[in-house]
């Protein structure tokens, strides 16, 4: 077991009050974490936290996982991710995915159509616009006309990670980005998608891990379990778990189909949800993160769940990089 240079968690806190985020950063940053990630999903932007977060570190690498490829549009998303790589030059990392069609084409009225053209064409015009280059290109998504992002001024181009489930978005990651963001998979796992990305040579590979801080099993299990129902029923991520052979969740599936969800949650086993979800003491969670490694992740991120009782500062502290 080798220990990794990075060690990343996620911001905010889920927990703690949003005023109160910059200290939390602050004290992150002094414990050791060399990283701290947002996600943009069902709770804040992705941006705004990073924000707080430059501002009150001073060398903590910070990376967004992920903006959607569809609901901001290309110039605006290559003015926001400049502007962040100048407030914080050479600490920014811009990890770009489809996202899913729940958050684009249900919650913001954007058609989900071609995410892998997408995000090809969006990693494609970031680079060309992130180099101060003026672009006029029509690309297969989009066409654009006369669109020169002038901030960065001496400030590095940030690299962009693409955020992967299976082959062809894997192997894009790999292909013309500088890494992949993956999440949702058990160390195990890793050993199979990390060789993707990596074919053409040195490639980050961050992974978002999902933490419940407790030692109490059957806590964590519950937690886990509602998590696991309501997202890998999502058509994206179900089939990324087919793909890698994930079978015992099929009666999962199944149930919740017919919508039975209750049904659905208790039908998933023990062993799914702890590959998917960290929990024990925090020596076990730690070497569990370390497993991730092992397998070929170079960032691990742990993303950890809101657990009754624990407070997330202290499960912070005893989880930080030893």
């Amino acid at each position: 077991m080798t220990a990794t240079p990075r060690w990343g968690t996620t911001i905010p806190l889920e927990g703690v009050p949003l005023p109160q985020q910059a200290d939390v950063c602050r004290e992150l940053e002094a414990l050791g974490y060399t990283d701290l990630w947002t996600a943009e999903g069902m709770g804040t932007d992705g941006f705004t936290p990073l924000g707080i977060a430059a501002g009150a570190t001073t060398h903590a690498h910070l990376g967004i996982a992920i903006a959607s490829a569809f609901t901001r549009g290309p110039a605006l998303l290559a003015q926001t991710a400049a502007t962040l790589a100048a407030t914080a030059p050479g600490r920014f990392t811009l990890g770009l995915g489809a996202s899913s069609n729940v958050l684009v084409q249900q919650w913001n009225g954007i058609e989900f159509d071609r995410p892998l053209s997408r995000t090809r064409d969006l990693v494609r015009f970031l680079r060309t616009a992130l180099d101060g280059e003026r672009v006029e290109a029509a690309y297969d998504t989009f066409a654009l006309k006369g669109v020169r992002i002038d901030v960065l001024g001496d400030a590095p181009r940030p690299s962009i990670v693409v955020a992967a489930l299976r082959g062809k978005m894997l192997a894009l990651a790999g292909e013309e980005a500088d890494g992949a963001v993956i999440n949702w998979l058990s160390a195990g796992d890793v050993a199979r998608v990390a060789p993707i990305i990596t074919a053409p040579g040195a490639r980050e590979v961050v992974a978002r891990v999902l933490v419940a801080p407790t030692d109490d099993a059957e806590v964590a299990r519950a937690i886990g379990r509602r998590l696991i129902a309501t997202y890998l029923n999502v058509p994206v991520y179900r089939a990324f778990h087919e793909w890698l052979g994930r079978d015992d969740l099929e009666p999962m599936w199944k149930l919740w189909a017919a919508g039975e969800r209750r049904e659905a949650s208790a039908a998933i086993p023990d062993h799914v949800v702890d590959e998917l979800v960290l929990h024990g003491s925090p020596d076990q969670i730690r070497a569990g993160i370390q497993a991730y490694v092992d397998h070929g992740v170079t960032v691990p991120v742990s993303n950890l769940l809101p657990v009754p009782g624990i407070d997330p500062r202290q499960a912070a502290r005893d989880l930080a990089p030893r």
